[in-house]
């Protein structure tokens, strides 16, 4: 009979950014009082979080977190993900997710040494507030079942699939730079910065508000919903394109993917 899964233990090897953003969302969902061990590397994230939560404990070492835990994510750094988990000893059929990007699950599966339940997952930092998506890899449901209360759980059937959704990723340093570009063009045309920020920040949480309540609707009629025809935002929208606004995200997203994949062939070779 299968447990369900605020019943498990939770455990994290690695206290970062991540681990921090995940453990507080699952503190305002159906999880909060699930049983949640950390590893105690990052000492500041670990005891903060413990202290903030009672049902958040910091375990003694890595290997504590493992043998607590009955679903284990690996939230560690790349250049150190081959050193901490060959160090420790995990149980036959243990469950196990890992964070790591550019690790692929076999060459985890060779380090861990065991036959376990093994899936990825990009949690992103806005899970903290129950937003965002978390893609899973392969599709988990104990993994879409805790991720899909911080936002939303895509769960993809290949490799290649959870790899264009790392790449898409990839596109949240350009957002903030188009609103940079956006408020330093009102700035020095005569609004204040202060006024500029206020003003764009609202626009665009407007529409990240749409997205998120429009599923049933694409972001091609998206674009015409919101582009009245011979329009300023289609005026905008046509001279992204013509002057090669799409040619160098479409550039810039293939050249990541090549990397993203370049990078998981040279670690399993």
């Amino acid at each position: 009979m299968k447990r369900d899964p605020k019943e498990l233990t939770l455990g994290f090897i690695g206290t970062g950014t991540i681990t921090e953003a995940v453990v507080t969302g699952l503190s305002k969902t159906e999880f909060r009082n699930t049983r949640i061990v950390l590893s105690p590397r990052s000492d500041s994230v670990a005891t903060r979080l413990s202290a903030t939560y009672e049902n958040v404990e910091v375990a003694t070492d890595n290997q504590d977190v493992v043998d607590k835990a009955d679903l284990v994510f690996v939230a560690v750094r790349l250049q150190i993900v081959e050193e901490v988990v060959r160090a420790l000893r995990f149980r036959p059929g243990h469950h196990v997710v890992s964070f790591v990007a550019a690790t692929p699950l076999p060459r985890l599966a060779e380090w861990i040494g065991q036959s376990v339940r093994l899936s990825q997952a990009i949690p992103l930092p806005f899970v903290a507030n129950l937003h965002g998506a978390t893609a899973i890899f392969p599709p988990d449901d104990v993994a879409a079942a805790i991720f899909a209360p911080l936002g939303t759980a895509v769960q993809v059937e290949s490799k290649r699939q959870y790899d264009l959704i790392a790449a898409a990723s990839s596109l949240m340093g350009t957002y903030f730079g188009i609103l940079e570009i956006t408020s330093s063009w009102m700035e020095k045309r005569g609004l204040p910065r202060s006024a500029a920020d206020a003003y764009l920040r609202g626009l665009f949480a407007g529409l990240g508000d749409v997205t998120s309540s429009r599923d049933d609707i694409c972001f091609k009629e998206l674009i015409a919903d919101h582009s009245t025809v011979g329009g300023t935002n289609e005026q905008v929208f046509r001279h992204f394109s013509s002057d090669g606004g799409t040619d160098a995200v479409v550039n810039a997203l293939d050249d990541v993917l090549a990397r993203i994949e370049g990078a998981a062939t040279s670690s399993v070779g």
